[in-house]
Parts: C-alpha cells; sequence; structure tokens
C-alpha cells in the first residue's frame, strides 16, 4: 500500500454520509472515490496556473 500524505477536511455528516455511500456502493475506499475524483479534475488548468507562477519573478 501507498503510504501518502494526510489530508484533513470538515464535511457536513450528510456530505460525509454521502461519500460513504458512494464508495460503498462503487466498492472503493473514500480515498480511492477522492482520488479519482482529484484526477478527472482538468489538467490545462492547473498548467496555466503553474506556468505563470513559474514566470513570475521572485523577490
Amino acid at each position: 500500500m501507498m503510504k501518502g500524505k494526510r489530508l484533513e477536511i470538515r464535511l457536513s455528516e450528510r456530505r460525509l454520509n454521502q461519500l460513504r455511500l458512494y464508495a460503498a456502493s462503487k466498492d472503493k475506499t473514500m480515498t480511492a472515490v477522492l482520488e479519482d475524483l482529484i484526477d478527472s479534475l482538468p489538467s490545462e488548468e492547473i498548467d496555466k496556473s503553474l506556468a505563470i507562477l513559474k514566470s513570475s519573478p521572485t523577490s
């Protein structure tokens, strides 16, 4: 199993239950569901943001 960083988030009980039910219905862990969601985010937006950060002068 991959050892990764931890992320603590606050969710309403309704959202937490929704995530639990969805993960169970897909036979996945909540971590796997969230990782799939993050992996599906459009990378071009992230690439543009990184390019802006890299091109900005540092003080």
